[in-house]
């Protein structure tokens, strides 16, 4: 409690049943209204970026594409293409055509899983059974195409792994059929279902100008009116080629957000047709050199949740110099705390979930000043332990006293 009697303050996390990874949110209440909302990430750090600068580009493929599960494609495409600018090498149309199709699908596979979620947290729990079965229609694609249901290593340096053959071009039309015969229904819910519409509607609200403001992007942005998508605005791999419609809503909230999920799914749906239809012959892969020549590039892909960024650095050997990503939810979560001020506690878990947050993708390691010796210290596992144990003692919690249970073998 507060030193104002009338408000209090609520420690969601870093364990909590309702986030699917490490975070915490401090949320002072007023009744049942947010007045103030501290986003705290940074459970999570896996050193994947560093891991790359000590190994080879093709063995940072492998790296790279596990920054998510959900956007692998996309960052492995990321880092690909970036490899490929600073090699000179241009990739044949087929693998780029080939690299869509995987993109677009993976698409598909995200709003389908976010739309599950976002139903759970709001208590639609048959709308959370009915997607996440469509969902695994797109998972069965993926992983014939791939031979895995997420990380699907279609991506290589120079070209794809894999071809799409006429068989597999056949079943996915079909497939396609069955996914959007049923995205219909659940946007007739979206735009129609006064009981989700009345449940999403006015709740974590981002205006148009506030959007731009702390730079969001992906849906959260096109859910305020910000036309911003990296496949019009810097084409890349075959969608220069393939006609993309953007897809933006006006509502500026939580609702606004679900309408442009599910429209996006059509559109992705609508692409992956047109690219199996127009695919043209050709080499899965051209010869890559394995030492690329020194230089740096900026490389950009749209994910399901927004636009990647990856930034490679090369000194002329096999192994990059630097890499630095970007995924969509670092950038999603600088307007976090300006959506949940002002809404219900009851709101908070859906307003979290509508910017489809990757805690992983977002965390990163940092450097702290150490004040007393006036230098500046990486901080290692044992230091950054005894500093969460003394700054919760200071608040009245102590670790130490906490009796464990005996184990048992």
């Amino acid at each position: 409690m507060s030193g104002d009697s009338k408000r209090i303050t609520i420690p969601i996390g870093p364990q909590h049943p309702a986030l699917k990874e490490p975070g915490c949110f401090t949320i002072t209440l007023e009744g049942e209204k947010v007045v103030n909302a501290v986003v705290g990430v940074g459970y999570n750090h896996r050193g994947l970026e560093k891991a790359c600068e000590a190994r080879t580009y093709i063995q940072d493929l492998y790296i790279i594409e596990r920054v998510c599960g959900i956007c692998s494609h996309t960052h492995s495409t990321a880092f690909c293409q970036g490899v490929e600018e600073l090699a000179g090498v241009e990739i044949s149309p087929r693998a780029k055509f080939i690299r869509v199709i995987m993109a677009e699908l993976e698409r598909l596979h995200s709003h389908l899983l976010w739309l599950g979620v976002a139903a759970h947290e709001i208590g639609f729990d048959t709308l959370f059974m009915y997607s996440w079965r469509d969902r695994e229609l797109v998972l069965d694609m993926l992983a014939m195409l791939g031979g895995n249901r997420v990380n699907y290593g279609i991506n290589t340096l120079g070209g794809v792994r894999r071809d799409i053959t006429p068989e597999m071009k056949q079943l996915i039309h079909k497939t396609l059929n069955a996914v959007e015969e049923q995205n219909k229904y659940y946007i007739d819910l979206a735009l129609h279902e006064t009981t989700l519409a009345a449940r999403l509607s006015g709740i974590g609200k981002l205006s148009h100008e506030d959007a731009l403001k702390y730079g969001a992007v992906g849906p959260v942005a096109r859910a305020s009116l910000v036309d911003d998508d990296i496949r019009v605005a810097e084409p890349y791999a075959a969608y220069d080629q393939i006609p993309v419609k953007v897809v933006t809503d006006g509502h500026c909230d939580v609702f606004g957000r679900a309408v442009v999920r599910v429209l996006e799914i059509m559109e992705s749906i609508a692409m992956i047709r047109f690219a199996l239809d127009n695919m043209p012959d050709g080499d899965l892969a051209v010869k890559f050199p394995r030492k690329i020549p020194a230089g740096e590039v900026f490389s950009r892909t749209e994910a399901p949740r927004g636009e990647d960024t990856h930034y490679i650095r090369s000194n002329g050997t096999d192994k990059p110099d630097r890499v630095r990503v970007r995924a969509a939810s670092e950038a999603n979560w600088h307007g976090m705390q300006h959506m949940l001020e002002g809404d219900y506690l009851a709101d908070v878990p859906i307003i979290i979930a509508a910017i489809d947050p990757c805690y992983s993708c977002t965390d990163r390691a940092f450097v702290l000043k150490d004040l007393d010796r006036g230098r500046e210290r990486v901080w290692d596992w044992q230091s950054l332990k005894r500093y969460s144990i003394d700054w919760y003692k200071e608040r009245g919690f102590d670790a130490s006293k906490i009796k464990l249970a005996e184990r048992r073998i």
